[in-house]
């Protein structure tokens, strides 16, 4: 018996030390694990450093300032910025913020479980959820169910003129709602947004969706939900200096935005992807429902037009043709993105923008800048989503076992 476990104790310490627990502590206290060189970042993380560089030096062309980071395996293998990109940086990341709305009602959802026991099933356009919609502005909006609301099948009129998708094909032109039909209240404006079809009948993108799923979180949890993300996540994960970006020219929101705009340390915003990756787990506090994250990272019922799940794109249907099949992330404008690939043990964060602001040091060297070409063939820019997606791939073509 003793020789048996002096054996077990050896295979134990031989062990890689991916295949332990890890979560990695605030930046404050140490920070996230590392590796060092080429060689051990091969052996230890199994990634291949010149094409995570490849994938870096890809990502510099799609956006003035921004970075790369790379968790594997537990591990902080690649974390590098161009221009202003920091990792003190806080940049309002456009709509990766909707993810953020989407873990944070994944949340409320099972604490406030009593209050909304139907969960995603829940027609919210109710007195009990909404009272402010009332008088309602389209009779369809009463069955808009939560569900809806966080996979863009609300039917509520897409932002800008995003078209209306019905089986995976643009099958409607959608023109802008005109400025003067806007509320300047940011609930109302929400609430108001007009229908293009019933709810489920079609996808649509708009920020309004998930801001009305926040605003009903906010009457359910009686806080703002930066607040509540801060007390549900920031606390419990140890992330330093947050917030949202709440200034529009010269007013200031009143209101978490639930469409936009989080503004977190790089780091920070990897140990969010990591979060997901462990099912909502961090160490041995649950911090989501599990059954929450899975639904988020595969198709939903609620969505049968577009690959978009309560607020992350899936991939089950390989059109990010170089990355896994379950392959969930959210991208945001100006090219940023978070990304979650449980069969890889991975996670991303792609940094990306036109204006960060910093107070730190920034030498200049990107004030010039351009957008590059998507191609030989193009004089294009690299768009938004298609440069995550490509960035996905390079970095999937980097894990090397």
């Amino acid at each position: 018996m003793r020789l048996r476990n002096a054996t077990l104790l050896a295979l134990l310490l031989q062990a890689p030390l991916f295949a332990q627990e890890y979560f990695p502590p605030a930046d404050s206290a140490g920070g996230w694990r590392t590796l060092t060189g080429a060689a051990q970042i091969r052996s230890t993380a199994g990634m291949d450093l010149q094409k995570l560089d490849w994938a870096f030096e890809y990502a510099s062309r799609t956006s003035q300032h921004g970075g790369l980071l790379v968790a594997r395996h537990g591990y902080l293998v690649y974390e590098k910025y161009y221009g202003r990109g920091n990792r003190e940086a806080l940049p309002a990341m456009a709509s990766v913020g909707k993810a953020y709305t989407s873990i944070a009602c994944g949340i409320m959802l099972a604490e406030k479980h009593d209050q909304i026991p139907a969960g995603l099933e829940t027609k919210v356009f109710t007195e009990k959820y909404l009272p402010e919609a009332f008088p309602l502005s389209d009779p369809r909006k009463a069955e808009i169910k939560l569900g809806h609301l966080l996979t863009m099948a609300s039917g509520m009129h897409g932002e800008g003129g995003n078209p209306g998708f019905v089986n995976f094909e643009p099958s409607v032109k959608l023109d802008p709602v005109p400025r003067s039909d806007q509320p300047p209240d940011q609930d109302l404006s929400a609430l108001r947004t007009p229908m293009w079809c019933g709810p489920g009948d079609g996808y649509s993108y708009t920020s309004q969706s998930p801001h009305v799923a926040s605003i009903v979180l906010r009457h359910l949890v009686g806080m703002e939900m930066q607040q509540y993300i801060d007390e549900k996540l920031a606390r419990p994960m140890g992330w330093g200096k947050w917030g949202y970006a709440l200034h529009r020219g010269d007013r200031t929101l009143p209101h978490t935005p639930g469409g936009a705009d989080t503004a977190i340390r790089s780091t920070d915003v990897l140990r969010f992807c990591y979060l997901i990756l462990h099912k909502g787990r961090w160490g041995k506090q649950q911090l989501v429902p599990a059954a929450y994250i899975e639904l988020a990272g595969k198709p939903s019922p609620y969505q049968k037009h577009a690959p978009f799940s309560l607020m992350f794109e899936v991939n089950q249907d390989g059109h990010v043709a170089g990355a896994p099949r379950d392959t969930f992330f959210k991208s945001g404008g100006g090219g940023y993105g978070v990304v979650v690939i449980p069969s890889l043990d991975l996670v991303i964060y792609k940094m990306a923008g036109s204006e960060i602001s910093q107070d730190y040091k920034y030498d200049g060297s990107r004030d010039n800048w351009k957008p590059a070409a998507r191609s030989q063939f193009s004089d294009g820019p690299i768009g938004t989503d298609d440069g995550l997606r490509r960035t996905i791939e390079m970095v999937v073509a980097a894990a090397v076992q």
